[in-house]
């Protein structure tokens, strides 16, 4: 795990965890808006990192190396911790530990509800093939990712990051984000919620999650992207984006 470091003195501390098989640069968008006004750090979880090989364990043991970090670099408070995709569940755990007090959390199509066997098992054949093709540069595997996954401006460090990918991360990423639940039954305190989600594709089960949090926890916000799929928003449209979580953090938590 790596951590990405963004200084702006004393301002307040941002988090940005990044999804699956995604290389920590597609927040640097975002850091552009986000720095004039935050301290900002930008993970590259376990299996996501460009000079070396690591082994993705789960996502509980990478929200407990975040956690630690932050105790040992900022102490037992954030200002905001922002995932996405599986950087949202991870946050999510963050937030269930209770170790750093979030003041805000905000997570981008999270799956914060079981998936069931089928699901897992379909979804680690799908990375595994992806993983296994980008390694070999497969040209029609380059192309989709190109189409349908990123940006081309984000192939090369994702190249990078296949190459020390290993089957066996995978395989653990899936199987602890596919077991991922919404932490129910903690007191709200002082944090605010903030839950996005689009409408199409695999979206259906993140419109899910985020009835979901709303049923459990009333007072967080929840966002729709309508026509938009998984963190489509997030990635395509990087401004839009840091202007309605911006205006959030700036929110005074209701009493």
């Amino acid at each position: 795990m790596n951590f990405h470091v963004f200084s702006k003195s004393d301002a307040p501390k941002i988090i940005l965890i990044h999804g699956t098989l995604t290389p920590w640069q597609i927040w640097e968008p975002h850091l552009k808006l986000l720095r004039k006004n935050y301290h900002v750090t930008i993970v590259a979880l376990d299996a996501h990192e460009e000079d070396k090989a690591s082994e993705f364990i789960s996502i509980e043991q990478q929200a407990q190396g975040i956690e630690k970090y932050c105790l040992e670099n900022y102490g037992n408070e954030i200002f905001a911790v922002c995932g996405i995709s599986m950087g949202g569940a991870i946050a999510n755990i963050m937030w269930r530990n209770g170790v750093i007090k979030i003041h805000n959390l905000v997570m981008d199509s999270a799956p914060i509800m079981p998936m069931g066997k089928l699901a897992s098992k379909v979804m680690t054949s799908n990375y595994i093939t992806i993983i296994r093709k980008s390694k070999k540069r497969d040209p029609k595997t380059l192309k989709s990712f190109k189409k349908n996954f990123l940006p081309e401006k984000y192939l090369e460090p994702f190249l990078k990051i296949a190459d020390n990918m290993s089957e066996s991360s995978i395989r653990n990423m899936i199987s602890s984000v596919c077991k991922s639940e919404l932490c129910t039954g903690i007191p709200h305190g002082d944090t605010k919620i903030m839950y996005m989600h689009g409408t199409k594709g695999t979206e259906a089960f993140q419109m899910r999650c985020g009835a979901y949090l709303k049923k459990n926890y009333p007072e967080a916000r929840v966002i729709c992207f309508r026509k938009m799929g998984h963190c489509e928003a997030v990635i395509y449209k990087p401004e839009k984006w840091v202007e309605l979580v911006d205006a959030f953090l700036m929110e005074k938590k209701s009493i």
